[in-house]
């Protein structure tokens, strides 16, 4: 079980994307991981064949934690009988005999041997004849083979997947209204809530919600994001420091840097190019408190607040400082729709030392952001309004952002946190500065 964020100590197993005997390649997705941070695919790091599966789909198992192993030719599992044991955190299915055994007088010998080699329950096979023959087995497992292939390529996150067999909803019916026609969990649920002929008009979950003391499903990612989240607050003592800043030089800046890159570039992307800048000139920010000390942390990577059906994520754009407009805006688009599809990688979600949340596109003034741990301060933006300020000592109409920075008191006093705000608001309102 990898370990996808410094203080994950379990992650939960949400599917495999090969099975066992499956020839795997270096770089290809073979499992989904529930970590408190998002539902991310875990690749391959190297070529080989996937024995000795241990841990099953909803198992949460701690990091670290042998949970299969990748062969390469020629290689066998170290200690057969022992890779094979379940973990005690949940069972394995019964071994593939003891399901086969029932039916011994309705299938032929040789039919039998397949299945126990497939772990085919040879009731759910259907019989050409008076009992199960090995065409029959064969039959079925191509048919579940192509099933799940049809499964596989189809574009849907996990929480729709997840949704869909829950409500008995068909995933390859839905138009998805995700990034490349990606099946979302609002999809799910709004074929759900639709009558099908011959089926309930409403799914009892579905109906189940509607009663006033319904508990509404709550994600792993959802639920521990609360912890973290809670044990932060208590923990770090937060103060807040709120500055407004004239963005009409940053409105031109966009204007014209977009018409120079070519692609849509966003005041989250100005943003994160303009506070990489002055977390370079106030690395403090960047730093973090552990064990009693402050530990300064290596490379501006920074982490940007999204939204998704399971809860909150923050994946990271690396290297910030170092990353054109053009760069930034590209990685930024490709962070979100992998975000919002469900197929965010690993390392998308390592690194942040700094963190920005921008709620201006709701229309949210100003709000204080809870710092993200452990990461010891946290930027939330609000819109760009016209406001009438004081201009050359006379009353103008000018586009306003109110910034407010959330502060670890443990790592950040308010003067450094103030220098930085300082430094930020004086590069939003001269954009140009960055070329000193």
């Amino acid at each position: 079980m990898p370990a996808l964020g410094m203080f994950q100590d379990t992650g939960k197993l949400v599917s495999w994307l090969k099975k066992e005997g499956d020839p795997v390649a270096k770089g290809e997705a073979i499992m989904e991981i529930e970590t408190d941070k998002a539902t991310v695919e875990v690749e391959a790091q190297a070529d080989g064949v996937l024995r000795g599966v241990r841990a099953q789909p909803g198992q949460d198992v701690p990091v670290g934690e042998t949970i299969a192993w990748l062969l390469a030719p020629g290689e066998s599992l170290p200690g057969e009988a022992a890779a094979t044991q379940p973990l005690a955190a949940a069972p394995l299915t019964p071994a593939p005999a003891a399901i086969a055994e029932p039916h011994a007088g309705e299938a032929s010998p040789l039919a039998r041997r397949i299945a126990e080699q497939h772990g085919v329950d040879l009731a759910q096979v259907k019989a050409d004849g008076g009992r199960v023959q090995k065409k029959d087995v064969l039959a079925y497992l191509q048919a579940q083979q192509a099933a799940l292939q049809a499964a596989r390529l189809l574009p849907a996150s996990p929480k729709a997947r997840r949704l869909a067999q829950e409500l008995g909803v068909e995933l390859a019916a839905l138009r998805g209204s995700g990034p490349q026609g990606a099946v979302l969990a609002a999809d799910v649920q709004a074929a759900a809530s639709v009558p099908q002929p011959g089926a309930a008009p409403v799914s009892r979950a579905l109906a189940a919600a509607s009663e006033d003391t319904a508990a509404l499903p709550v994600s792993g990612v959802w639920r521990v994001m609360v912890e973290r989240i809670s044990q932060e607050w208590r923990e770090a003592p937060h103060f807040y420091l709120a500055r407004e800043a004239n963005a009409a030089r940053l409105l031109a800046w966009r204007e014209l840097a977009q018409k120079r890159a070519g692609v849509k570039i966003t005041i989250t992307d100005l943003l994160i190019r303009l506070a990489a800048s002055a977390l370079v000139q106030h690395p403090r920010l960047a730093a973090r408190w552990e064990n009693g000390k402050i530990l300064a942390t290596g490379g501006v990577n920074i982490g940007l607040a999204i939204a998704i059906e399971e809860g909150l994520t923050v994946p990271v754009v690396h290297r910030a400082d170092t990353l054109s407009l053009r760069q930034i805006s590209q990685r930024r688009q490709e962070l979100v729709e992998r975000a919002q599809a469900g197929r965010l990688k690993p390392e998308d979600l390592q690194g942040g030392v700094f963190t920005i949340s921008n709620l201006g596109m709701y229309g949210i003034d100003a709000f204080n952001a809870i710092v993200n741990p452990p990461q010891a301060a946290i930027l939330a933006v609000g819109r760009i309004a016209d406001r009438v300020v004081a201009l050359n000592g006379q009353p103008a109409v000018q586009p306003m952002m109110t910034l407010t920075l959330s502060c670890d008191h443990r790592v950040v006093d308010g003067a450094r946190g103030a220098q930085f705000l300082q430094t930020l608001v004086a590069l939003i309102e001269e954009p140009m500065a960055l070329l000193d």
